[in-house]
């Protein structure tokens, strides 16, 4: 309220107090200028409106134009999946990078699929600062794999399938320079969709990025993903063929849309609309662009909502390998190339054990994974939101940049479970080699295990044992549907119907009714073009904005409570009624997928190690080497992606060994000696003395692997403490391994990728094999737990009647040999 008393001045000067002499002061203090921050409310209302009657305006021109991706970057249609002999209404693109940015032809062409869940494509090259934008930064060719708003009659989640299959087939056939196969990046629902292909056809796969994708879908926790619980107290997947069969075999994505909105009220309601009121000059901008890709709603065919909600969403079917593709199950365990799981923190929809538990479920310990030759790398973001992966331009700049110019280490990484690490440089002195890390991340892969990934979810996986129970009443009440409800509503239902129902869903009606065609509109307009003229600007301090904000702040914060007493409740009942005092008792829980995977992964362990024992001390120095790296990396606890780009550079060294020639492949040696390490750790360290039967050779192997290991702060102390250890083991000179090791890493030009050795400095070493009847057996002592490095690792096998008992991997010490296969040490080795 204006104040409309005398100023100060005209008060009489009578040496008394009067009430009304400091009001207008006051007033001021306390409120500031009232009518100043009226004309900007209602300038900011305008404003507001305004926008969104240009939301509603972009989005009956997306739906005019037939709703094409908002992809950030021009291209041309590849293959239309419309024409292939099984119609569907997906697409393949080819994205042109923005001028430049040149394409490396040898570099491997880089396909992004986004997810069908509602929404329409684009999301994964939303902008530059994307996962399609990091892609073209490192040179690659970018696909992206798109689909029409509305599926081809008749189509399945296998006709899908099987044309992303072929547009991978033709992203092969178009690049014939690249031997290496195309990395996918799945996102979301994308990821599960991928894996699956990659389990039925793995040839046409490089490295597959699965982004904020679900492969668990029991996992989880009351706190971190309330939403799995709401399907229960609905009675299952029924809902969802009721709605597919009322849309004339047309399931519209608004529904799937509606449920993710209906996950942050706050959000929904108030905050998206707040924030943008508050800050409209800023903020419209970018509301518009995200609402022309959140209002972008795509429709499914029947078959294959239920398709998911059964084999997946309620099902769970991946994980435990009982998905089926034409009568096959899909065994995850056949994919072969590496597999990258980002996940966040933040991300409500698909939490960590949502994108990870299936890694337990499949292969129930991390040396299975080793055996097997697989490799399995996660990395965790701690707050990014589910679309902040996608979309979130520091995310993209960060982890997408890094993990798209990790390809070549990714691939190269032993088989094993990790997760990456990324680390700024901020602040470190420049060190050695610091052209085979560029930019600002330093990365390194730490050894993970099994109970690394429990961890992860802090209310345990018990009240699965619940989900299983709502699978089996799912089922109950979908073939009661199917039996006796459907044939009804399909009697009743039409296209014209189901089209009318679409048009009525409240999520199109907002956008449609507020547009240019709404009565109000040109006045809207006309307060608007005068606001923009006329504009107020109040600094943020003033009283009354932040009097508005803790306003907003106490809406947002009861929504919120409103939000978690409403989980809170749901949960609470889906307890009741499917816990063992309810349908459990009736419905019994079947045994959990871990417990299965574990059982099978021991059986396997088991009869890898029989075969690998008998074959233990094959090969020669090049084998030797790869092995010492293993153990090495092992008892580190982790692998610096500096050194496995050292390890590329030295194994170019020239005259390094006679039975190491330019063809050896090195990273397929890493590859098996991994493999072999997982399952006999002890006894293949016992055989290094058969592999390398000359000190020439042992000096030689220890310093290559030495000098491997040599990426630390100092990078000058080659001397690991697996080196210590089998320096002593192997019997060698100390100081001619050292020095070897400076030698060799000191032979790599810093500045550049080439190789320079001093003529003369590595002489080559007869290759000599030890005699099969009188094999040598080492003693080691064991390695003392590192000081500098505390992390956790994997656990291989001590050789045992079941393979079950492990050893330190930190420590990887051999078994202790007979008195007289022991291998005497020199007394200059033992004062080493």
């Amino acid at each position: 309220m204006i104040n409309r008393k005398k100023p100060v001045s005209a008060a009489p000067n009578d040496g008394h107090a009067h009430p009304d002499d400091d009001q207008p002061v006051a007033a001021s203090a306390s409120w500031g200028d009232v009518p100043a921050y009226l004309q900007d409310c209602l300038q900011r209302s305008f404003l507001f409106l305004d926008t969104l009657l240009d939301r509603g305006n972009d989005y009956l021109e997306h739906l005019e134009q037939g709703t094409p991706p908002l992809l950030k970057f021009a291209h041309e249609v590849v293959l239309d999946g419309h024409d292939l002999p099984q119609a569907c209404n997906y697409a393949l693109l080819r994205l042109q990078p923005p001028a430049g940015l040149p394409v490396n032809p040898q570099a491997r062409p880089v396909v992004v699929v986004d997810p069908r869940a509602g929404h329409g494509p684009g999301i994964g090259g939303f902008k530059f600062d994307s996962e399609v934008g990091m892609a073209m930064k490192a040179g690659h060719t970018v696909y992206f794999v798109t689909f029409r708003p509305e599926p081809e009659d008749g189509q399945t989640l296998v006709t899908v399938m099987d044309a992303e299959a072929r547009f991978l087939e033709e992203v092969i056939r178009r690049h014939p320079q690249c031997s290496a196969k195309p990395v996918v990046i799945g996102n979301c629902q994308a990821g599960w969709a991928m894996m699956t292909l990659d389990a039925v056809r793995p040839e046409l796969f490089g490295p597959l990025m699965m982004v904020g994708a679900p492969a668990s879908y029991w996992a989880g926790s009351s706190t971190l993903n309330p939403m799995r619980y709401s399907g229960a107290n609905l009675g299952g997947t029924w809902l969802a063929s009721l709605a597919a069969d009322l849309g004339a075999d047309r399931f519209d994505g608004a529904y799937l849309v509606e449920n993710f909105e209906k996950l942050n009220p706050a959000n929904t309601f108030w905050n998206k609309y707040y924030n943008l009121w508050a800050g409209v000059d800023q903020e419209a901008a970018r509301f518009l662009e995200f609402e022309r890709w959140w209002g972008g709603f795509f429709r499914m065919t029947g078959a294959e909502i239920e398709a998911i909600t059964e084999n997946l969403f309620v099902g769970n079917k991946l994980a435990r390998g009982e998905l089926q593709v034409r009568g096959k199950p899909v065994n995850l365990r056949e994919i072969s190339a590496p597999i990258v799981v980002f996940a966040s923190w933040g991300d409500n929809i698909t939490p960590p054990p949502q994108a990870l538990n299936w890694i337990i479920d499949t292969w129930g310990d991390e040396r299975a994974i080793a055996a097997a030759g697989r490799t399995i790398i996660y990395v965790l973001h701690e707050s990014v939101g589910h679309l902040g992966i996608f979309v979130g331009g520091s995310v993209a700049l960060k982890e997408h940049d890094q993990l798209v110019s990790s390809l070549d280490v990714i691939e190269s990484l032993p088989p094993g479970l990790y997760e990456m690490k990324l680390e700024r440089k901020d602040g470190r002195p420049t060190q050695r080699w610091d052209v085979l890390e560029p930019g600002d991340y330093t990365v390194h892969y730490e050894h993970r295990t099994m109970e690394d990934l429990r961890k992860l979810n802090p209310e345990g996986r018990e009240e699965e044992a619940i989900f299983s129970t709502i699978s089996q009443w799912s089922q109950m009440n979908a073939q009661f549907y199917k039996t006796w409800v459907r044939p009804w509503v399909r009697m009743t239902a039409t296209r014209e119907s189901a089209n009318a129902l679409m048009r009525m869903n409240p999520l199109r009606m907002q956008r449609q009714l507020f547009s240019d065609a709404h009565p109000a509109a040109a006045f809207i307009r006309q307060q608007a073009a005068q606001a923009r003229a006329q504009r107020v600007q109040l600094d943020p301090q003033h009283p009354l904005k932040q009097y508005e904000a803790r306003m907003a702040q106490k809406i947002t914060d009861e929504l919120n409570a409103w939000r978690d007493q409403r989980d809170a409740r749901t949960v609470r009942m889906t307890r009741q009624m499917f816990g063992p005092n309810g349908l459990g008792a009736w419905l019994p829980p079947r045994e959990p997928d871990a417990e299965l995977a574990q059982r099978w992964a021991q059986q396997e362990l088991g009869r890898y190690r029989e075969t690998v024992i008998g074959q233990i001390a094959e090969g020669g120095f090049a084998e030797a080497v790869c092995r010492i790296v293993i153990a090495g990396m092992i008892s580190i606890g982790v692998f610096e992606r500096r050194s496995l780009r050292l390890a590329r550079l030295l194994a170019q060294l020239p005259n390094m060994h006679a039975s190491v020639s330019a063809q050896t492949n090195w990273v397929q040696l890493l590859k098996e000696q991994a493999r072999i390490t997982a399952v006999a750790p002890v006894e293949a360290l016992n055989a290094l003395g058969q592999m390398l039967p000359d000190a020439a050779s042992r000096e030689r192997a220890l310093a290559l692997s030495a000098a491997v290991m040599m990426i630390e702060p100092t990078l000058a102390n080659p001397r690991s403490e697996i080196i210590e250890l089998l320096i002593g083991t192997l019997d060698v000179n100390p100081d001619k391994v050292i020095a070897l090791a400076r030698k060799l890493t000191s032979a790599i030009g810093a500045g550049s990728d080439e190789v320079t050795v001093p003529a003369g400095e590595l002489e080559a070493a007869p290759v000599k094999r030890p005699r099969a009847s009188s094999p040598r057996r080492t003693e080691a002592k064991p390695a003392p737990t590192p000081a500098r490095t505390q992390r956790k690792a994997a656990a291989p096998a001590q050789p045992s009647k079941a393979a079950k008992s492990v050893t330190s991997a930190k420590s990887l010490k051999p078994a202790k040999p007979s008195s007289a296969t022991t291998t005497k040490r020199s007394a200059r080795s033992r004062s080493n």
